[in-house]
């Protein structure tokens, strides 16, 4: 299995929409964070089989409309970002240029 990390940006990422799915309900930025986990974790094993967008793979998360934008490099995966598919592909695409 290959070692997935979380960049600090990603990480934020989690955090801010979690927080924006407990705004509308109890709990449900709980489910959230633990469905994202459970989608990095798959990358140990299912890395580099998603296509490239804006530069990075892709894999689109399981439950939630999000993005999961990451590139490996010879050793790890490295996540990117955590992204809401419902903005702007062009708000996603400067969003990941600056990472």
């Amino acid at each position: 299995m290959r070692p997935v990390v979380v960049l600090a940006e990603a990480a934020e990422d989690i955090e801010k929409a979690r927080g924006f799915y407990d705004s509308i309900e109890v709990a449900l930025g709980d489910y959230f964070a633990d469905s994202i986990i459970t989608d990095l974790e798959s990358l140990s094993l299912l890395h580099g089989i998603h296509s490239k967008q804006f530069g990075f793979h892709r894999m689109l998360a399981g439950h939630f409309p999000f993005g999961i934008y990451y590139q490996d490099s010879i050793e790890e995966t490295h996540v990117f970002g955590v992204l809401d598919l419902r903005k702007d592909p062009s708000w996603i695409r400067a969003e990941l240029s600056g990472r």
